[in-house]
């Protein structure tokens, strides 16, 4: 009996990074070009965004908080926050988010970012391990924490914002 073979079409290649050339940098992320093998063997370019802001030692960039408010006779809901996004040059709603800081696990990163952003202090259910949400444009990397918020205490009644250093604050 023959042994069968690989078809000749296909094509056993190696993907990999080949040079990036920084192309402009600022304070949060730089533009680079990055050359690169494709899976055909093929030589090609992307532009890649890349955070100059990661620390070393870390699992991801960031943070992005599902925060559950939970409330006595209510259904859940989930709080999102209002930006203005200059790339989208408008508001968006979406979930409270940030950087993670020096000698902080995603979990406490979590947690602060939610009172500065909603006010809201709430309780760690779930985080995932560290996935990116944009690998076509960026390697920035975010754990996804969700919080279930108890809106019956009665520092969760009334929230405000509180912005840390740098924050921004909508109304």
């Amino acid at each position: 009996m023959d042994s069968e073979g690989t078809p000749d079409s296909a094509k056993v290649t190696k993907e990999c990074i080949l040079t990036e050339e920084l192309i402009s940098e600022g304070k949060w992320v730089k533009l680079e070009q990055t050359t690169y093998v494709d899976p055909t063997g093929k030589t090609r370019t992307w532009e890649t965004v890349k955070r100059t802001t990661r620390k070393e030692g870390l699992s991801a960039d960031g943070v992005a908080i599902i925060p559950v408010l939970q409330r006595t006779l209510h259904y859940e809901c989930i709080v999102l926050v209002k930006q203005f996004r200059p790339p989208m040059g408008t508001y968006c709603l979406e979930f409270p988010a940030g950087l993670i800081d020096d000698n902080e696990s995603p979990e406490t990163a979590a947690l602060r970012e939610l009172e500065e952003e909603t006010g809201y202090k709430g309780d760690i259910a779930e985080c995932s391990p560290a996935v990116c949400l944009d690998p076509g444009l960026s390697n920035c990397t975010t754990h996804i924490v969700t919080v279930t918020i108890n809106g019956d205490d009665a520092e969760n009644v009334r929230p405000k914002p509180k912005p840390g250093v740098g924050g921004m604050l909508i109304t």
